[in-house]
């Protein structure tokens, strides 16, 4: 009598925690990476590092980065480089303060203050961004001109035709409005602050929860609800818990004071109101959220990351990858004015070595930030991780005295080292063969 061999099959791997809950572990692993930085430089700071006021200035001087970072990372998900980014946003600022220091005011004779000031000046940068950023597309879409070489020609040309339209003169003073886009001149105040916190925590909720009703309606797995809830209390907490530590960095009593008397009155005695989310940090929350839309739900999105995927195969299936080509660039453009909306604000006028670097930075943020450098892989929020990191690491740097030269180094090494991480990662994930 012969016996039957029985097999019973393997037990299926139960999924860690992290899989449970819908984490990506390399974006874990860079938060974990910030966590560490934040509560090193808070020892060697004596606690300075997290105060309000450096988490306050922080996040202000991280805006302009991130900004051209979240369009960096489209430019690299095709296998392009944009080396111009820098001199685009230096010549888009000389725009925007010749329209206000010279041109509105003088020629048009509209005076500093008048309400069309602000809106024709940030009109004309961003034309001027979007318009060169597309020429730059044209050149390498339509021309074949690999991206290096034209975007390398744009760092030499762009920053050296603003030093010429302005004379090499620092412009200002700015309009009162314009400033307000900078960062502590213009700011929610702490009950708005509030507010958008709220709206932004039921948004988040309710985003997480109607992407598992289109998951389960379309048959896919979802995670338990305790999973859910979890990511949503995580969401919650993190959204007003930065509110909070915005809202409690104060307003000096001396600058309340004059806020009193230009509307003619007496400030109360004790009196004191928090700063609150400043505009410039809502302007990039917002566009954080409108770019990740763009590329994971809207068809041009799908474009990019298909052209980066394989170019040929995108060609093939009917994609103008030329006139998408012409697109991102125009993009990318369009946020180097919108960066210089920012840094020029933030400064409070324009100077000839604004955005110096920054394309170095920018390329940095969105490859810290998980963007492959071969094309076809990388997501917004990970470009702004990125940036929020590198900005983390210099301006703890500085408040432990370390000099300039030597930051650069360390950023250097850590882009260096975030690179090598990422291989790895794609090697074990097998994503990379």
């Amino acid at each position: 009598m012969s016996e039957v061999a029985t097999h019973t099959p393997p037990p299926q791997s139960r999924r860690n925690l992290f899989e449970t809950l819908g984490i990506d572990t390399r974006l874990l692993g860079m938060v974990i990476a910030f966590i560490l930085i934040c509560t090193v430089f808070y020892f060697v700071t004596d606690g300075r590092f997290l105060s309000p006021r450096n988490i306050f200035n922080l996040t202000i001087q991280t805006v302009s980065v991130a900004i051209m970072a979240t369009g960096m990372v489209f430019i690299i998900v095709m296998r392009h480089i944009d080396l111009s980014v820098g001199a685009l946003l230096a010549l888009c600022s000389a725009v925007m303060g010749l329209m206000q220091v010279w041109i509105l005011p003088q020629v048009m004779g509209l005076p500093l203050g008048s309400v069309a000031i602000t809106p024709l000046a940030i009109i004309a940068g961003l034309l001027t961004g979007a318009l060169i950023g597309a020429f730059n597309g044209w050149l390498v879409g339509y021309q074949q001109i690999p991206a290096f070489i034209v975007t390398l020609g744009g760092l030499l040309i762009w920053r050296n035709v603003g030093w010429y339209m302005t004379s090499g003169q620092t412009l200002g003073p700015l309009d009162p409005t314009f400033l307000k886009l900078g960062g502590s001149e213009g700011t929610l105040g702490a009950t708005l602050s509030w507010i958008v916190g709220g709206l932004g925590a039921v948004a988040a909720i309710l985003a997480q929860f109607q992407a598992r009703k289109s998951k389960a309606r379309h048959g896919f797995a979802v995670k338990p609800i305790w999973a859910e809830i979890t990511m949503s209390v995580i969401f919650v907490g993190a959204i007003l818990g930065f509110v909070g530590i915005l809202n409690s960095y104060d307003i000096p009593t001396a600058r309340l004071q004059r806020m009193f008397e230009a509307r003619g009155e007496v400030m109360p005695e004790g009196y004191t109101e928090g700063f609150g989310m400043p505009i410039s940090v809502l302007m990039l929350i917002v566009l954080t959220i409108v770019m990740t839309v763009v590329a994971r739900k809207t068809r041009f999105g799908r474009y990019i990351f298909a052209a980066g995927g394989n170019p040929d195969a995108a060609e093939l299936s009917g994609i103008n990858t030329r006139l998408l080509t012409v697109k991102v660039f125009a993009l990318m453009g369009f946020l180097c004015a919108l960066s210089a909306i920012v840094a020029q604000a933030r400064l409070q006028n324009h100077t000839n070595d604004i955005g110096t670097l920054d394309e170095l930075r920018v390329i940095a943020a969105a490859v810290i930030g998980g963007t492959a450098l071969s094309g076809g892989i990388g997501t917004i929020y990970g470009a702004l991780l990125g940036a929020l990191i590198m900005q983390s690491l210099q301006s703890g740097m500085a408040m432990v005295g370390v000099d300039s030269p030597f930051q650069n180094i360390v950023v250097g090494l850590v882009l260096v080292v975030a690179v090598w991480i990422d291989i790895q990662y794609r090697k074990r994930s097998g994503a990379l063969k």
